[in-house]
């Protein structure tokens, strides 16, 4: 790659680690407000949760990247705090499946409400254009990066 080609990568690459520090700032500011009900790793139970619907711990362990101990010991305090439940498969009555609870999708809710409004400030900072060039950035970037694209609001979570 020319040199010019490695001074762009080089120029994306700490835009883009500027921006997440931006992004991960104001996703702690959105879970500021729950502080004490969930950690950030419980929360990213609940938006899995919120976003893929009921599973096995097995499978969220999987999808979270921990160990399915660790998965069961955040549901077991998720499920104490009433955010989820716990519910035999309609499949298998062997099998437990984990959902959210009205409780835990209210604070998914409220968490990703307060996330957007704080990205859409951001972004009604700049100047048209630049949000139409930023829009067309990122869907490069997220297509380059294999993430599929958000087709509701409930996808809005931090998983």
């Amino acid at each position: 790659m020319s040199e010019q080609g490695d001074t762009g990568v080089d120029e994306v690459t700490s835009a883009l680690l500027t921006a997440s520090r931006l992004l991960v700032a104001i996703s702690v500011r959105s879970l500021s407000a729950v502080q004490g009900a969930v950690t950030l790793p419980q929360f990213r139970l609940l938006v899995v949760l919120s976003s893929q619907g009921p599973a096995k711990l097995v499978t969220l362990a999987g999808l979270l990247e921990v160990n399915p101990s660790t998965a069961m010991r955040m549901v077991d305090r998720l499920a104490s705090a009433g955010l989820v439940d716990r519910k035999a498969s309609p499949d298998s009555g062997r099998e437990i499946r984990i959902q959210l609870t009205g409780a835990g999708r209210g604070i998914v809710d409220d968490v990703t409400a307060r996330r957007r409004a704080d990205i859409a400030e951001v972004v009604s900072r700049m100047p048209a254009g630049q949000r139409h060039a930023l829009v067309a950035a990122l869907r490069a970037f997220t297509d380059a990066g294999g993430e599929p694209p958000v087709t509701s609001l409930a996808q809005l979570g931090w998983t």
